[in-house]
């Protein structure tokens, strides 16, 4: 389906999946909302598809401004194999950015997507006017290469118990992070029909070795961003340590850092309406 085509539904739970080719590949995306604001561009976390996106943050979003959610290559239903390098998933997300083509964007990268997001800034720094950068952290940031080591046991542990594993894995333990846990894993649910195809193993996989591999290469030149940057993240991240949101807002100039009390790697979740104060704020 043509990006020219405006998108009917203004629901998120029913707008439809199209696909676009970019570099070779059909890539699957989403589009909610309207208006005149600067196209807002999601990008999604580890082995997430569009069904991962929060219904709450998008329709906020997309209340004065059009948002695009993708899915990389590989991933849902986008064609290929999923990359194993950021670098080439950021290439692929220039090139559907493109192809829709939307000639400046606003980020909102989440874990995964915070990496591609910051090498977006980095390869195509015209393209994007501010970013957000949630649950992330810089290249060669601290824990980033232990993710799987960290995240295999807790993934194991709740498939024994028959409960999705972002219950540990996104939030605290706390009666308020388990709260809120299950709050955001029922707005998952909320789309009924159309819905994404399932990540493969072999794609969630691939991903990891990217994570992997973006933990262990050099940092990169982070101060030569000029762009305006929101660094989000919950006080206790386990996935991607909570102190790498620090070192990213001090090595962006002029980033501003949020960090939410009591909560984990999904606090941009626990904390949604919060969160979409501050985004629209910070993107206003």
């Amino acid at each position: 389906m043509s990006p020219d085509v405006p998108a009917i539904a203004q629901d998120w739970r029913t707008t439809p999946t199209r696909t676009i080719t970019a570099a070779g590949t059909q890539f699957a995306y989403r589009q909610l909302g309207g208006g005149s604001g600067v196209p807002v561009v999601l990008l999604n976390h580890w082995g997430a598809n569009l069904d991962n996106f929060d219904p709450a943050i998008v329709a906020a979003l997309a209340a004065d401004r059009p948002v695009y959610a993708l899915d990389y290559r590989g991933i849902g239903r986008s064609g290929g194999r999923a990359p194993l390098t950021i670098a080439e998933m950021a290439y692929d997300m220039v090139a559907v950015i493109a192809a829709l083509r939307l000639p400046s964007v606003d980020l909102i990268g989440f874990s995964l997507g915070g990496f591609v997001a910051q090498q977006i800034a980095l390869d195509a720094p015209r393209l994007v006017r501010q970013m957000i950068l949630a649950g992330t952290g810089p290249a060669g940031g601290r824990g980033i290469e232990r993710v799987g080591a960290v995240s295999w046991p807790l993934i194991l542990k709740n498939m024994a118990r028959l409960r999705d594993p972002k219950h540990d894995l996104f939030f605290t333990a706390s009666n308020a992070g388990q709260t809120a846990a299950k709050a955001f894993l029922a707005r998952l649910q909320e789309r009924t029909t159309d819905r994404d195809k399932p990540v493969g193993p072999r794609a969630f996989l691939r991903q990891l070795r990217a994570i992997v591999a973006w933990g262990r290469q050099p940092p990169q030149p982070l101060e030569t961003l000029r762009l305006p940057v929101l660094v989000v993240n919950g006080d206790h991240d386990i996935m991607v340590p909570t102190a790498n949101s620090a070192t990213l807002a001090d090595h962006i100039p002029g980033a501003r850092l949020v960090l939410y009390p009591d909560a984990g790697h999904g606090g941009i979740f626990q904390y949604h309406d919060a969160f979409v104060g501050e985004a629209k704020a910070f993107l206003g």
